[in-house]
């Protein structure tokens, strides 16, 4: 099975050469945040959001002392907009607290804060430090990898635990982004485009 997880690692890391995170940033605090508000929301409405968001809240700071109801109407169309803002806000405090103004470096500090979970934990960790400690789980990961035969789970947790069982560590951080980048362009949710696929002839759910 690794070698079936390598060479589709291969395939993927040939047909997306430049993949990386969708999201806008520029610092960790404002990637934790687009993270947070990418849950059930598109990486292009985050983005559109975050692009007038950030001219505002630029650090920890800003995030901690922003008010609540009005910093829901700001992010308002990301959807779950309540929840989101009182764990934005939350996190932002404990982090001024708790970690002297600055994002946690470690997956198990990171999990401690409001609307945090193992994957943006593991997006925060790869693209803001450079730390490689898991596996990104979104849905297109999760949809993709399942298709693929990669693993039979659905809790992210997981799914988490099958790939990183299968794939090198240093092919970790940058797994996530093939695996989305595939889902986005050819394995989509409703209707998988097995056709051109460049996996269709390893894919046991390939339709061709």
């Amino acid at each position: 099975m690794s070698k079936l997880a390598n060479k589709i690692y291969s395939i993927l890391d040939k047909e997306y050469p430049e993949t990386d995170t969708a999201l806008e940033y520029k610092n960790a605090i404002q990637l934790l945040v687009s993270t947070i508000l990418s849950a059930q929301c598109t990486d292009i409405r985050v983005n559109a959001v975050t692009k007038e968001l950030f001219k505002k809240y630029r650090n920890v700071k800003d995030f901690a002392e922003a008010k609540t109801h009005v910093f829901e109407q700001e992010i308002k169309s990301t959807g779950f907009y309540k929840n989101k803002a009182k764990n934005i806000v939350s996190a932002a405090k404990i982090i001024t607290k708790r970690f002297q103004g600055k994002v946690p470096r470690t997956m198990e500090e990171l999990i401690t804060l409001p609307g945090v979970a193992r994957k943006t934990g593991n997006i925060v960790l790869n693209h803001a430090y450079g730390k490689i400690e898991g596996i990104a789980v979104d849905t297109h990961v999760k949809r993709v990898s399942g298709r693929l035969g990669l693993t039979s789970n659905t809790d992210p947790v997981e799914i988490e635990k099958d790939l990183m069982s299968l794939f090198k560590k240093e092919q970790w951080g940058k797994l996530s982004n093939l695996l989305i980048d595939h889902g986005r362009a050819i394995c989509k949710a409703r209707k998988p485009d097995c056709g051109p696929c460049v996996l269709n002839k390893m894919c046991p759910s390939a339709d061709i």
